[in-house]
This record gives C-alpha cells, structure tokens and sequence, in this order.
C-alpha cells in the first residue's frame, strides 16, 4: 500500500460535506440522497475514510453497518475520480476488513454493480445460493428492470 496514503476509522475526521456531495451526486445508488439522511446513516455505521496523507483531504470514503457479532453489510463505497488508480480503494477495502476482523462476522455483504474485481481480491464471492436471500423494498423504491432501483441506499 502507499505511503501517501492514510486510512482512518474515525467517524470525527470524515468530511461530511464532501462524502454527502459524492454520493448524492456521483453515486449511482444514493443519488438525490438528502443531508438529513446521509448524516443519519453515518452515525448509525462504522465509517471508514482514505485520506491524503499529505494534504489531509479526504480521497474515499466507505462505512459497515453491523451487529458488531455476527452479520456486516459494507455501503457507500466511494473513491473521489480523482483519486483513481492510486491504491486508493484497495486502501480502503483492506483497512475495512482489518477493522471488521477481530468481530469474528460470520458473513459480510455488499452490493456492487461494477467493482466486482475489487472485492473479490477481498474474499468476497458472488451469491452462488441466491434462492436463500430475500429483499423487502421500502416504500418508493422500487427495482428498476431487471436491477436494483437508482435509491436503493
């Protein structure tokens, strides 16, 4: 991993304004997402960032929603455009599991429509038993065809 880059668990040095921006308005899973919500969601969730270790600006940003014993879901998943092809995201992911680790989780879940590659370096697998999972949408999100609908997080 590169020096240059500094990865963090702590939810105080996150730019909210920044993470908000990107996934209200690059994501394509968040996007319209409010500042009420977002905020909400972050302080109910382990948030992770990458920072520039240089300038301190903050380069990703990523957060794990868990029981903290038995079951993790990995969200929100953003590296700054920018900042792609530095490691960036492999600096994230691998301080992700090193935080989560020492919980001992029996599964960790995310949902990606193009960063399989990533993950799997990760140890994440696709669902090969999809007929066990079931998902309940919440009012006003509804799957688009033949995928998850734009609002799903």
């Amino acid at each position: 991993m590169s020096d240059d880059l500094d990865f963090s668990t702590d939810a105080a040095r996150m730019d909210v304004a920044r993470v908000h921006r990107w996934l209200a308005e690059e994501s394509y899973w968040a996007r319209g997402r409010t500042r009420e919500t977002h905020e909400a969601a972050m302080a109910g969730s382990r948030n992770y960032g990458v920072f520039d270790a240089r300038s301190g600006q903050q380069l990703a940003y990523a957060r794990a929603i868990t029981d903290g014993v038995t079951f993790g879901w990995i969200a929100d998943v953003f590296v700054d455009p920018e900042a792609r092809g530095r490691g960036v995201g492999k600096r994230l992911m691998a301080g992700i599991i090193d935080d989560l680790k020492p919980l001992g989780l029996k599964r960790t879940a995310l949902f990606t429509e193009d960063a399989h590659g990533l993950y799997e370096q990760y140890g994440f697998q696709r669902i090969t038993d999809p007929e066990f999972w079931m998902l309940r949408w919440g009012d006003g999100y509804a799957p688009a065809v033949g995928g998850v609908s734009a609002a799903t997080s």
